[in-house]
């Protein structure tokens, strides 16, 4: 048990100390796994106890006017950063080269928009505390809250060993969704009766398996390319997670709109 204790001591520093990203280690949440797990443990704490706790014996609060804000507030961050990361793969749009650690002006950029989008995903968080302000706890479900966990696990481990490359196609495709998404979301601040557009709410889980599929086949080329140069270890990762996002979002896609519309006719 004590070698195997150490063993693991040993490869931990193994990992941050010859893998990792140099230009990240002065960053708090990049100094210790725990950063980044005490963020994801806070969350499901908040979102699932604390928060339906709190809000037992209240009605639920009016927030609007917050909503609208923060829906706008997103749709503005996922374009912007979506176009930088366009910018950055525009010369090698669909290369397979491998990851700028340098301090130029081309690796700083893509670490940048990995830090920024890291970022973004924790604002995201937000999101489930509305839900649980509105005491709409049915979209607290397990799908939302572990793709939101999930999304925060890759992207740190993306931003701390493997900022850029291809890993910017995340950025884009993600941000675009979000784009659309967030559109969506303000749309129903705005106007409550766009929430029984079906065919809006189905064209976006649409959009969503779209996306899931999207990243399976550019990882996997990572993984099947001999001449591809970017690691191996993100597609590893990313290829079964984004299997088991298609598998539960086509889960839900399926019960809620096929066999329902099928028991409803």
């Amino acid at each position: 048990m004590a070698l195997v204790l150490k063993k693991l001591y040993q490869g931990y520093f193994w990992v941050f100390d010859e893998l990792s990203d140099k230009r990240t280690d002065d960053i708090l949440i990049f100094k210790s796994p725990l950063c980044m797990l005490a963020i994801q443990a806070s969350y499901i704490y908040i979102v699932k106890y604390l928060g339906p706790k709190l809000m037992e014996n209240r009605k639920p609060f009016n927030i609007k006017k917050i909503l609208l804000v923060y829906n706008t507030l997103q749709i503005f961050l996922n374009a912007f950063i979506c176009y930088k990361a366009c910018n950055i793969m525009a010369p090698n749009l669909f290369g397979c080269g491998k990851i700028n650690y340098s301090t130029d002006e081309q690796g700083l950029s893509e670490l940048s928009i990995s830090l920024q989008f890291l970022s973004l995903k924790i604002l995201d968080l937000m999101d489930t505390v509305f839900f649980v302000l509105r005491k709409s706890y049915r979209q607290v479900n397990f799908l939302h809250v572990y793709h939101h966990v999930a999304m925060i696990l890759c992207l740190w481990i993306g931003a701390r060993f493997f900022p850029g490359g291809v890993g910017m196609w995340l950025v884009i495709v993600n941000g675009f969704v979000h784009v659309l998404m967030f559109t969506y979301y303000l749309l129903t601040a705005l106007d409550s009766s766009w929430k029984n557009s079906i065919r809006l709410k189905k064209a976006l889980t649409q959009i969503q398996l779209i996306q899931f599929t999207i990243f399976i086949i550019i990882f996997g080329r990572t993984l099947v390319d001999p001449s591809c140069e970017y690691p191996k270890l993100p597609g590893y990762l990313l290829v079964p997670q984004n299997c088991f996002m298609l598998f539960l979002f086509g889960d839900f896609y399926v019960k809620e709109y096929i066999f329902k519309k099928e028991k409803n006719n």
